[in-house]
């Protein structure tokens, strides 16, 4: 079970890191991107932050190799504020998020994570929480599953695809992956089925999203942890999806953007006040070709950075 972390070289250098600085993983998966920076401080100290168990356990071995100089959390990044506050840290020089599903979580097919594998129905990435793939499918209702899969899938076709799943369930619970597969597949039409692609793998995103309030989760960690951020500290954030990718550039336009000032207002230029943030990337970086070939979850990750001025 491998994982290869996209954008590793253009994140890394985007952080700027400073070898006494304290920088934040949020996402820490399989380590990648966290011994990157750990390998460049001397003084300085990691904090990561991974909601998935067997993700820290799978991590610490491999970062212990490089330093001792971090501290793994077993969080949803959404509460970074407040686990950083319990080590007495108010700020940092960097934080990175990188928002892709770890390769490994798609491997297991326990995990219920991929329409590859038939599997109990789960994706859940904290497995302590209640809410899984198994709830979602069987007891939420026909509006508030099209809404998820429109939402969070782009699935033309949610709306019967939502039917199709509430009327198999008047005749028995759906509770697999490859059953719901097969629900999926019988509410399009042939023209869809015939098409590049798998036909499930929207609604199976949308479905772990709603899981996990990833895009809920994203907009409150966005919120803080720009705020965490010290004058020349800098927030790297890669997407993989335009949902994601939207509600980071929205938090990073508003902290970057200056207060409107009524223009009949007598104002020097060099009195205007001035944003606390500016945006680094003004067109989000993406992936060069080799690596596109080499990686294909390289494809459609784009990454972002904002600065505290």
């Amino acid at each position: 079970m491998s994982h290869t972390s996209v954008l590793l070289r253009e994140s890394i250098d985007a952080l700027k890191i400073k070898s006494n600085g304290i920088y934040v993983d949020g996402t820490l998966g399989r380590g990648g991107h966290s011994a990157a920076i750990l390998a460049q401080l001397d003084g300085g100290h990691l904090y990561a932050f991974d909601r998935d168990q067997e993700a820290i356990e799978a991590s610490n071995d491999r970062l212990q190799r490089i330093s001792d100089a971090f501290t793994l959390i077993h969080a949803n990044f959404s509460q970074m504020k407040e686990k950083l506050e319990a080590y007495h840290v108010n700020e940092v020089d960097g934080i990175l998020l990188d928002l892709g599903v770890s390769s490994p979580q798609f491997d297991e097919a326990q995990r219920g994570f991929s329409y590859r594998y038939d599997a109990r129905l789960d994706m859940r990435m904290d497995q302590g929480q209640p809410l899984s793939a198994w709830e979602v499918v069987n007891e939420w209702d026909y509006t508030a599953l099209s809404d998820i899969f429109y939402r969070y899938g782009d699935e033309k076709f949610a709306r019967v695809i939502a039917r199709a799943i509430e009327r198999q369930r008047i005749q028995a619970s759906i509770n697999t992956t490859w059953e719901l597969v097969e629900v999926i597949k019988s509410a399009l039409p042939q023209r869809e089925l015939r098409k590049k692609g798998h036909p499930a793998k929207r609604v199976f995103q949308a479905i772990r999203i709603a899981v996990n309030d990833e895009m809920g989760e994203l907009t409150k960690v966005l919120e803080d942890g720009i705020h965490l951020l010290k004058p020349g500290g800098r927030m790297c954030v890669i997407s993989f999806h335009s949902l994601e990718d939207r509600i980071v550039k929205h938090a990073f336009v508003g902290a970057s953007s200056t207060p409107q000032i009524d223009k009949r207002i007598p104002i020097l230029a060099k009195d205007l006040p001035q944003a606390p943030y500016r945006i680094i990337t003004k067109k989000a970086i993406v992936a060069n070709e080799t690596e596109q070939n080499e990686n294909h979850r390289a494809h459609s990750a784009k990454l972002r950075v904002l600065e505290r001025i």
